[in-house]
């Protein structure tokens, strides 16, 4: 059995580390050129019950534990005057919660666990084409073909694959600006210490300026507002962006005056809440191939939460994983689904500032002043 992966992320590799684990072998085609093409994002929060879950059947738990930043749980949210409204510090050393980890780290730690010939470099898939009998004959960028018997989409947003089992529409849910602060204790140390160990929130009326440690030093910033028509271009100057927070506190807006090159901006889509397909033999999908969620902390965990469901469903009996996988994951991701729309509509409401209030409260210390 010829099984391929469209896409190297961390649910791509997650499955193919756990299915290696099995004794079943996979191809994950990845079109990167190589494993350091580009950056891989921010950090990530691993949930005990998804993205722990996962890497503890990939047997990677103690890799994960001692590259995993507990102090990262910390969180503050300010309003933009500068008052700090939660301010969120988890127990020390603690790795009972949801410890972060850089993007990169994790798909490194991953990459590293499988056979160096597991990941066809180079290879972006851009047609999948039904075999008369079974299986596909998969084209890539560039003209290399190859064939499978199974085919798992777990190529992002825009998947190639999904177009065999759904036309479910992409709605685009917001609009992100994205940089980032460089060796940040060093050359921005009065920022560094505001925004802490974690991740710190300034909520306004429909738009957020966040930040987010990672563990190299740097700092990630970025800017959510409503999805809208205007061009993208818009957003690529720091003036524009610093316009939007006109009146607000100017400790706040030197994240985006201290931001590194030119900002990126991007649209973020969904699907609609609970989309479903007609199972088809031999092909399915994981992670936001199958469910793309607004990002508010589940996206990456339920990713890599299907790839260990169906993996040990492969491991089980070949022949039904398929199916069991999807009656278990379409069950599943309906309510995170329904929870991630509610959050995302809450962060850019009128009222977002009081609503996260009452959402963090029960994990919330004191607050205290910068």
């Amino acid at each position: 059995m010829r099984i391929a992966i469209a896409g190297g992320g961390l649910g791509g590799l997650t499955l193919a580390r756990i299915l290696h684990r099995h004794g079943i072998d996979a191809v994950v085609h990845e079109r990167e050129p190589h494993r350091a093409a580009r950056s891989q994002g921010g950090s990530l929060d691993l949930h005990p019950e998804s993205g722990q879950h996962a890497l503890a059947e990939a047997g990677l738990d103690d890799r994960f534990r001692s590259e995993a930043r507990p102090q990262g749980e910390e969180h503050r949210v300010l309003d933009p005057a500068g008052r700090v409204l939660v301010h969120h510090e988890p127990r020390p050393g603690s790795f009972a919660g949801r410890p972060e980890i850089d993007r990169r780290v994790l798909r490194d730690l991953l990459l590293d666990s499988l056979p160096g010939d597991t990941v066809a470099w180079g290879h972006r898939l851009v047609d999948a084409t039904p075999r008369p009998d079974e299986g596909f004959d998969l084209t890539f960028d560039g003209g290399d073909r190859a064939g499978c018997d199974v085919l798992v989409g777990a190529d992002g947003a825009r998947s190639v694959v999904r177009p065999l089992l759904t036309d479910a529409p992409l709605r685009a849910v917001s609009t992100v600006v994205e940089l980032t602060i460089g060796d940040a204790d060093r050359r921005h140390p009065e920022i560094a210490e505001m925004v802490g160990p974690g991740n710190f929130w300034c909520v306004g009326v429909r738009r957020i300026l966040s930040a987010q440690r990672l563990g190299d030093g740097s700092i990630r910033v970025g800017i959510s507002l409503p999805a809208d028509e205007r061009d993208l271009d818009t957003y690529r100057s720091k003036r524009a962006l610093l316009d939007l927070f006109d009146g607000w506190n100017p400790r706040l807006t030197a994240l985006i005056e201290a931001g590194d090159g030119t900002p990126i901006p991007r649209r973020i889509e969904a699907m609609p809440t609970g989309t479903r397909w007609d199972h088809r033999p031999g092909v399915t999908l994981i992670g936001d191939a199958a469910h793309l969620m607004p990002p508010v902390g589940e996206g990456a965990n339920q990713a890599m939460l299907d790839a260990a469901e169906l993996a040990t469903a492969f491991a089980a009996d070949p022949a039904t994983a398929i199916r069991a996988y999807e009656e278990t994951m379409f069950t599943r991701i309906q309510p995170i689904a329904e929870m991630s729309g509610r959050v995302q509509a809450m962060m850019l409401s009128p009222t977002a500032a009081e609503d996260i209030v009452r959402f963090f409260t029960p994990r919330a210390t004191e607050p205290a002043q910068p």
